[in-house]
Order: structure tokens, then C-alpha cells, then sequence
């Protein structure tokens, strides 16, 4: 008795197993979480310490470079990016994909540990984060009446950043403001002068009288108290009451040389919501949490927050990138359903009765709940991808069941009783479909061993879809087989539309017949035209652009500004109007949100929802930048969000040009390759992070006479510091939380070099001395800023690539132009998405190659041959040259997830060349000979083949047309099934069985299958 004889003999047990099936697949799906993309570990680690007053060159010599040589040896570190600054050095490291992120930030943390001892004692403890690499997931904005940007933002950080810091899922809760309050002492040099005090004086008068103290405890036989010193400072007010200087009964006191006041700690940024100052609270989740369930947590502890808010405040969500998420969710969903509905009305169809229809309709309801438990099983979540596969699943799972029905329903049409034809059609079918389902399992074993964005991302996608066609294929040996016994009819009951269309496919086989005749007496031109789609595959494929993942709509259209490196922050916030004027006038754009800094603009503009606008994100985003583009003494570009998940942050475009050269041959060099980037036409906008633009002021000292006056060198250096830095000299107390306290010269004596010269210091002799007693200025120009990659001077081009160009083509060419202009000693890397490009286009041949051979190794098992395998895959170059000719049509471009669409062509189309060779051999053991034998196997699987291929194509036509966020990842994909399944079957169906004919010899061995088949038929 055969497998499937079982089944048929006993239905029960058929019904009870698919039952058993359906039940543990709703269970699991009740147990699954739902989020945008599978799981990926991938984060970034923040180091920043503060060096104030120091000068960028000696933040990188005695900050930078201490710190990321220690840093670079930690494990799981991709690479290393630091930028050091004047007062600041700033060292980004980039955690290898996959790996554990909080073992890799404990191991970072005590590298900086090592490193502690060797930093200047003026070195604040460097500030450790780590996040998920994205700038927030969402954005809150707090807006008050009556408080200033200061008090609403020590409110924000008492009351509403605590609350949501310790929501579960939460990685942190940023603020982006004005900044937090300190206490800021604006110190007068001419009063200074005229009362005998030097910033020293202030400097150690309040490190002296603002003293934090623990005092520690008394301890008596029976009792112990604690003991609290007030020798510090408790009320701002009290501090301009502090004695700077004493002369016998004479005091100068801090109010008398400066103005006190409780301020900001920085003005060197501010936020702003459509054009009005705020406080924004940006939230990113921690790394590995799940986005959708951080934002609705999110939203309900905002809810609780605004009713606890002063009645003057409102609390409101200013982006919110959880809502594009949903709607690519949704949109999947929808997805789902409507490629449901079109394979179930192509198979009506194709045969014309709903008794008929109903057996491999029912594969699709009961392999997709059941997958749901491997999913489960194996880990996974409900996600984009997982969904996209069971979107391509839908035309899959229908095939083995299609496959089983048509070869019944050809045995019923010769004759035959509907339980004799099942037991006998499953039989002869069991084979083929056992191999077309490990075939496609093997095309995508290999994602499972690899690593990168690739196998972390697709492992899921892979696996759930080959999941639904292992279950397909098991429901096809164990519930079909016994459907057709009991609810088809013999041929003299079938309806007169199943007739109808029998006869007209009966006509369909003959002029197929009629036609493949033709192609396999003319063997030689169907050859030579095969070889020429072969040859013609390279082309294709370099013709074709490349890029990570195409960009997606997001809801959201970012804006980057860049000012030249001497503005300030009022020169950024001069332009604010313009900016947001600059959309007023544009019906799809909401509202906007921008931070302002000197160097640098970011913000972002928020569009209605999809259904309220008509115009696609790039449409609406040409408009904005042309406004833009009007708006002189800025630099500003626009663009959409990345489609994967965890984006770099930066622009997409990161081409570094690194170097042990000095700053100034750096710069040289990548200016050259900037200057060709700019005159090739690829880009849209594109730039460089080194400049050298800043001004810098040279102070130099006479030592000799310095020393005759007594004058150290740390006198001057600290008046400098104290004058200018913006340096905390200590902190103080205030309702519970401690602030700076920051004293500096106030900023109308700072606005020249010259008023360097006018600040005093102190001799041996008490008296007071001009600086430029001892000193001399001069002017000199810097970088904006002395960056590195990977320990090495570094210089990055980037930027925007200008459609139809692609990231690919970008990178080619700066690759050319660095190697014509460059001396022997500079170097290529990548960052960001630039990075990840590279990284992943490297393997995808590997990969794909890998597959095949996979494939290859099956079908040889299964075959019992080592040539029938490659007259299968024959078909494979045909069907990719079907998907690759609209890549190099431009039509989409080669990135992750058409490289995905490639890899899945491979199994899908095997699929149509298994049945054909499986039949004829089966013919040829039955005497025919291997043409007239190929003639009538591919006859007779011309139904079946079109039949799959028809749901498969129109099954992921929704994916074609889709619309909304996330649509471009699904077109891409979408695109490269349908045209490649088109072309493929087409071209298989004529060429497959030539080359059966050229390179297939006669089987010598009937396999077991093939003797099973010749069984009689047992009846219960």
C-alpha cells in the first residue's frame, strides 16, 4: 500500500490531521508579536567627552586618539568613526550585525576605564550610550504658554523624561532644547580690571565657597547622626554675594564684576515644532525591542502624562514613525487577502468547477494558519517580511495540490472512477511533487548560513515561505489525493463549463504539440538561441543599477542644512521663517520639526495620511527641495527614510577617503575627487566633512618675560579657559537636582580677538597685567573638524545620488576618481548605508550560486541522475533573464530584495522542469522514445504549468501595484516574481524540452516510484 493510498482508503484519519494542523497553527498565531522587521541586533555606542577650552588638535591628541585605540580592540566592534572638536571629542562605534550590543558596550565601557589615567585631569568622565542607530522613533513635543524653553525643559526632565525612560522597551528618552538650566556667572573684564580681579580669582572664589561637603557621621554609645555642612551654595541669588577678592575690611564680591543668573547651559542649539521654539523628547527603542509595542506603550504613558501637565502646557506627538509602520502592515494584510482571491478565481478558471477548485483552495487557509506554528516554533514574529511571504506563498502552496488534482482529473477524463483515478494519480504524482517541494526548501537552506543584513533579515522571509510549501506539499499527499476520491465526479457528471474549458485546453495541447514539434526538429536554432540569453545575462546584470534597498515612504520627508562653519546659532535660526514658509504652501505636508545647531540643521516634515494625498513622498519632495533650493546661505537637501530596518544614520551616500596623511594633503586630494563627483552628473547633492573654514586664533605667549612677571603658564591657560571655554567649574544644588556652575565672560566681551588681549591676569607683584603684555594673537585657518575612520585622518564624501543613477554607480565612480588622484597611501571605506551596500552585494553571486548548487544536489538524489538535474535547471537562466530585463530597463534596481526575488525564481521555475523530465522518463521506461516521449509529458503538464504559473504571477500582482508605505520594497520583489515566472515558463516550455533531447540519455533503472505506480489499485 502506498502513502497516499492510506489517506484516500481512510479519510477520517486525513480530516483529523488536517484538523490537528489547523488548531496548533491558530494557537501559535495568538502567540506571536508583531513588529515591522524580523529582530536585528544592531546598535551604535555614543562616547563623548568633554575637554573645555581645548582646541580640536589637542582633543584628538590627548583625548581622541587614547580613547579609540582602546575602543577598536573590543569585540564585536565593526569599525570605529571619532571627530574631534574644540572643547569636545566625539567617538561613534559601530556594533557588528548580529552581535550581542550590551556585551559589546560592557567591554567598551571598561576599555574608556583603561583608558581614564592617560586623559588630562580637565577631562570630564566621558558620557556612554548606547542606541539602535536611528535619531528617535518618535519625537514629543512640549509646548508652555507662561515657561520659558529653561523651565519647560527642567520640567520635562523632573517630571515626563523619568516616566518615560522606564517604559518597558524604551532605550532612551532625549531631550533636544534650548538647554537645561545652570547657573551662569557673565563675567565683566573692565569691571574685573577696575576692582583687581582675574578670572582666577572668580574661579577658585566659587570652587572655594560653593564646597560640597560630606561631612560624615557622628556616633555616640546609642545613638549616630549624620551630619550635613551647608558649605555650599543652596540659592542662585546667593552666589553674586560671594567674596571674589579681600583687601583688610575692603571685599569685592561676584556681583560687583559679573551678572548671575539662573540661564541656559549651552546656546548652541535650540528646537523648534512648525516654526515655534519647543522642547522635544526624542524616544528610541532599545536595541532587539519591538517598535510597534514601544510606541503604543508610549502613546498610553503620554496619555497619563498630559493630565498631570500644568494647564499653560501641551504635550503632542510631533512624528511618530510607528504610524508608517502600521500602514505597511496593514497594507500587507490587505495584500494578502486580495492575491487570496485572484489564485482562487485563476484555478476556478483554469478547471471550471467548484468541486474542483475547492481542493486546492483549501491548501491556502490550512498551509498558511500552519506555518504560523513554525514560525512560532523557529522564534519569528509577524513582520513585513513574514507576511511577504505568505503573500508569494499564496500562488505556491496551491501548486502540489494543483498538480495531484490535474493528473486525478486526467485519469477520470481517460475513464476512469474518481477513487481509482486518486489512488493512481497521487501515486504517479507523489514523486514530483516530494521533489518540487525540497527544491524549493533548498533554494533558500543557504540563507540560513549567512550572515550579514541578508541572512539576519531573509532567514525569516526564507523560512516561512518554505515552511508554507513543506506544509503544502504534505497536504497534497495526505488531504487532496483523498478530496479528489470523494469530491470529484466522472467525466459523464462534470459540468458544461468544466467541459467547456476541457475541451479548449484539449485544443491548447495540440497546437502546443504542434509547435514544440517544430522546436525539437530544429534543435540547433532553439540551442543557439538559449546560448544567446545565456551570454546575454552578464550584460543584463551590469546594466542593471544597484543599490541596498530602494527608498520607502515613510510618511516623513527629511531635511539636512548645512551653514558655513564660522555661523552661528542665530545665523541657522535666521532662516527658520524661510524654511517653513517654504511648505506652508504644499497641501500634503502637515507640520514640521527642525533642530537647530551653528553647524548644522536637521528636521523633518510630517505628511498627511496615504489616503488623503494623491502625489507619491518623491513627487511631494521634488516640490519642497525646489523651494528650498531658492533660499540662499544655506545648503539644503531633502530625502526619504531608508527601507531597511536599524538605518545608519547620515546621508545614504558614505564614501571615506582615508589616510596617515596630514589634514591638508587630505583635504587636497578629496577635494579633487569632489570636484569630479560634482561635474559627472551622478549626484544630486554631495559634499565633504572636511573643510578647512574655521577660523582659528593663535595665542602666543613670551615665555621669558612671563616668567620674569611671575606669570605661569596655567594662569594664563586658565584665564583663557575660565573667560572662554564655557568650562564647569563645579555644581549646585537646587530642589533635588544638581547644575553647573558656569562662569564666562559675558558675550559682548568675547565678540573680537582683541578682547583676548584685555583680560588680566595677576603678577608676582599683585598687580594686574593685560594679557597682551605677555602675549601676541594671530589667525590661522582649521578643518571644521579633524575626523577619523578606523584610527586613520579621514575625509568623507557624501551625499544624494540623482535618479536614475543608483548608490552603486556612485561608489564606482569614486572608487575611479580617488585611484586617478590619489598619491600611494590613502585608502577606500564606507560607512552607513554605503557600508552596508558593499557588505551585502558581495555575497548575494556566492549565494545565489550556492542555491543552485543546492538544488542541483537534491534533484540528483532524487533523480537517481547527475544529468536530469541540469536539463531542470536549464530553465533557471531563462526565468532570471525574464526578471533582470526590467532591472536594466530601469524599472527597479538590483538590491535586497530583488536579489530575494531572484533566489526565489529558482525554485519556482525548477518546479515546471521537474514534472516535464518526470514524466517523460516515465514514458521512455514505458517504451516510448525520449521525443515522442518529451512531446507528450509536456503536453500533458502544460495545464498544471500554466496553471501555477498563472496564480504565482497574478498572486503577487498586488505586490506589483501596491501603494502606501513600504510599497517600493514590495514592487521590487513583486516585479521580479511576476516577470520572471512570465518569461520563464514561456521560454521553458519550448526549450527545456530540447535540451531534454541534446543532453538526456535513455533512464536505465525504473525507480521504486515508477514500480509502485504499475501496482493495481487496492480496494478498501
Amino acid at each position: 500500500m502506498k502513502f497516499t493510498d492510506i489517506f484516500i482508503q481512510r479519510p477520517v484519519l486525513a480530516i483529523v490531521i488536517a484538523a490537528v494542523m489547523l488548531l496548533v497553527g491558530i494557537q501559535a498565531g495568538t502567540q506571536l508579536s508583531l513588529r515591522e522587521y524580523p529582530e536585528v541586533e544592531k546598535s551604535q555606542i555614543f562616547v563623548q567627552a568633554i575637554y573645555p577650552g581645548a582646541s580640536a588638535r589637542t582633543v584628538q591628541g590627548f583625548v581622541t586618539t587614547p580613547l579609540q585605540r582602546r575602543i577598536a580592540a573590543a569585540k564585536g566592534v565593526d569599525y570605529v568613526t571619532s571627530e574631534s572638536n574644540p572643547g569636545l571629542a566625539q567617538i561613534n562605534v559601530y556594533v557588528r550585525l548580529g552581535e550581542n550590543s550590551t556585551d559589546v558596550l560592557t567591554e567598551v565601557i571598561t576599555k574608556i576605564n583603561e583608558a581614564r589615567f592617560e586623559l588630562p585631569r580637565e577631562v570630564e568622565d566621558p558620557v556612554v550610550s548606547n542606541r539602535t542607530g536611528g535619531d528617535g522613533m518618535m519625537y514629543l513635543a512640549l509646548l508652555s504658554d507662561q515657561m520659558s524653553v529653561q523651565q519647560t525643559t527642567d520640567y520635562a526632565i523632573r517630571t515626563i523624561q523619568p516616566v518615560l525612560s522606564t517604559v518597558e522597551g524604551v532605550g532612551e528618552a532625549r531631550m533636544l532644547s534650548s538647554g537645561v538650566f545652570a547657573l551662569r556667572i557673565w563675567l565683566n573684564p573692565a569691571k574685573m580690571a577696575a576692582y583687581g580681579v582675574t578670572a582666577k580669582d572668580v574661579n577658585d572664589a566659587v570652587r572655594r565657597e560653593n564646597y560640597i561637603s560630606a561631612a560624615g557621621t557622628t556616633r555616640g554609645e546609642l545613638v549616630r547622626a549624620s551630619v550635613d555642612a551647608e558649605t555650599d551654595v543652596q540659592d542662585p541669588e546667593k552666589f553674586a554675594e560671594i567674596v571674589v577678592r579681600q583687601e583688610g575690611d575692603k571685599r569685592v564680591r561676584l556681583g560687583d564684576v559679573a551678572e548671575v543668573e539662573l540661564a541656559s547651559d549651552t546656546y548652541e542649539s535650540a528646537a523648534y515644532s512648525s516654526g515655534k521654539e519647543t522642547v522635544f523628547i526624542a524616544i528610541t527603542e532599545a536595541p532587539g525591542a519591538n517598535p510597534l509595542e514601544v510606541a503604543a506603550r508610549g502613546k498610553s504613558k503620554v496619555k497619563e502624562i498630559e493630565t498631570q501637565l500644568p494647564a499653560d502646557m501641551t504635550i503632542f506627538m510631533d512624528s511618530d514613525l510607528s504610524i508608517s509602520i502600521s500602514e505597511g502592515l496593514e497594507e500587507v494584510g490587505k495584500t494578502l487577502i486580495e492575491a487570496s482571491i485572484i489564485v482562487v478565481l485563476v484555478i476556478l478558471l483554469f478547471l471550471g468547477s467548484i468541486r474542483v477548485v475547492a481542493i486546492p483552495i483549501v491548501a491556502i487557509p490550512l498551509s498558511l494558519i500552519t506555518v504560523l506554528f513554525l514560525v512560532w516554533l523557529m522564534g519569528f514574529s509577524i513582520n513585513l517580511l513574514t507576511l511577504l511571504a505568505m503573500v508569494i506563498a499564496i500562488g505556491l502552496v496551491v501548486d502540489d495540490a494543483i498538480v495531484v488534482v490535474e493528473n486525478v482529473h486526467r485519469h477520470i477524463e481517460e475513464g476512469k472512477q474518481p477513487r481509482e483515478a486518486a489512488l493512481i494519480g497521487a501515486r504517479e504524482v507523489a514523486l514530483p511533487v516530494i521533489a518540487m517541494t525540497l527544491t524549493l526548501v533548498a533554494v533558500y537552506l543557504p540563507i540560513g548560513f549567512l550572515g550579514g543584513l541578508t541572512g539576519v533579515l531573509f532567514s525569516e522571509f526564507a523560512l516561512t515561505l518554505a515552511g508554507a510549501v513543506v506544509i503544502s506539499g504534505f497536504i497534497a499527499l495526505v488531504l487532496s489525493p483523498m478530496m479528489c476520491a470523494y469530491l470529484l465526479v466522472d467525466h459523464d457528471h462534470q459540468g458544461k463549463i468544466a467541459n467547456w474549458l476541457d475541451q479548449k485546453f484539449d485544443l491548447l495541447h495540440h497546437q502546443y504539440e504542434r509547435v514544440l514539434g517544430m522546436c525539437l526538429n530544429n534543435r540547433g536554432a532553439v540551442v543557439l538561441f538559449a546560448v544567446v540569453i545565456f551570454c546575454s545575462l552578464p550584460v543584463f546584470y551590469q546594466l542593471a543599477q544597484k543599490e541596498l534597498a530602494p527608498d520607502e515612504d515613510s510618511g516623513s520627508i527629511f531635511a539636512m542644512a548645512t551653514p558655513p562653519d564660522y555661523s552661528s546659532l542665530e545665523y541657522t535660526t535666521y532662516f527658520l521663517d524661510q524654511m517653513v514658509d517654504a511648505w506652508r504652501t504644499v497641501p500634503e505636508v502637515s507640520h514640521s520639526w527642525q533642530v537647530n545647531a551653528p553647524t548644522r540643521v536637521f528636521g523633518g516634515l510630517e505628511l498627511v495620511p496615504w489616503s488623503e494625498r494623491e502625489r507619491s513622498l518623491e513627487e511631494i519632495r521634488q516640490e519642497i527641495q525646489a523651494k528650498y533650493d531658492k533660499i540662499s546661505g544655506l545648503e539644503i537637501f531633502t530625502f526619504a527614510a531608508g527601507g531597511l530596518p536599524g538605518a545608519d544614520s547620515g546621508l545614504p551616500l558614505q564614501f571615506v577617503i582615508s589616510s596617515n596623511a596630514d589634514y591638508k594633503e587630505l583635504d587636497r586630494v578629496s577635494e579633487e575627487v569632489l570636484q569630479k563627483a560634482r561635474q559627472s552628473g551622478i549626484f544630486a547633492f554631495v559634499t565633504k566633512d572636511l573643510r578647512y573654514s574655521r577660523p582659528e586664533i593663535t595665542v602666543r605667549i613670551d615665555r621669558e618675560l612671563a616668567a620674569r612677571l611671575g606669570i605661569s603658564m596655567e594662569d594664563i591657560g586658565q584665564t583663557l579657559q575660565v573667560m572662554l571655554g564655557e568650562a564647569e567649574t563645579n555644581r549646585f544644588s537646587m530642589e533635588g537636582r544638581s547644575y553647573k556652575v558656569i562662569p564666562q565672560a559675558d558675550r559682548g566681551f568675547r565678540l573680537t580677538k582683541e578682547w583676548l588681549e584685555r583680560y588680566y591676569v595677576r603678577t608676582t607683584g599683585e598687580s594686574l597685567v593685560p594679557l597682551s603684555t605677555v602675549v601676541t594673537l594671530g589667525q590661522k585657518v582649521e578643518p571644521n573638524s579633524l575626523k577619523q575612520f578606523q584610527q586613520l585622518n579621514s575625509a568623507t564624501i557624501q551625499g544624494f545620488v540623482l535618479p536614475p543613477n543608483t548608490l552603486g554607480d556612485s561608489l564606482e565612480f569614486l572608487e575611479q576618481a580617488l585611484y586617478e588622484v590619489a598619491p600611494t597611501g590613502f585608502r577606500v571605506g564606507y560607512q552607513g548605508a554605503s557600508r552596508r551596500f558593499i557588505q551585502e552585494s558581495q555575497g548575494f553571486l556566492l549565494l545565489f550560486a550556492t542555491s543552485l548548487v543546492f538544488i542541483y544536489l537534491v534533484l540528483a538524489a532524487q533523480f537517481n541522475s547527475f544529468r536530469d538535474p541540469l536539463i531542470v535547471l536549464i530553465s533557471v537562466p531563462l526565468s532570471v533573464f525574464g526578471a533582470i530585463v526590467p532591472l536594466a530597463l530601469g524599472l527597479a534596481t538590483l538590491n535586497i530584495y530583488t536579489q530575494v526575488g531572484l533566489l526565489t525564481l529558482i525554485g519556482l521555475i525548477s518546479k515546471h522542469g521537474i514534472l516535464i523530465v518526470d514524466f517523460a522518463n516515465r514514458l521512455v521506461l514505458e517504451g516510448y522514445d525520449r521525443k515522442a516521449a518529451v512531446l507528450k509529458a509536456a503536453a500533458l503538464r502544460l495545464r498544471p504549468i500554466l496553471m501555477t504559473t498563472v496564480a504565482t504571477v497574478l498572486g503577487v500582482l498586488p505586490l506589483v501595484l501596491a501603494f502606501g508605505a513600504g510599497a517600493n520594497s514590495r514592487f521590487a520583489i513583486g516585479l521580479m516574481i511576476a516577470a520572471g515566472m512570465s518569461v520563464g515558463t514561456l521560454f521553458t516550455l519550448f526549450v527545456l524540452p530540447t535540451f531534454y533531447l541534446v543532453l538526456g540519455k535513455d533512464p536505465v533503472n525504473a525507480s521504486s516510484e515508477d514500480a509502485m505506480a504499475e501496482q493495481p489499485v487496492l480496494n478498501s
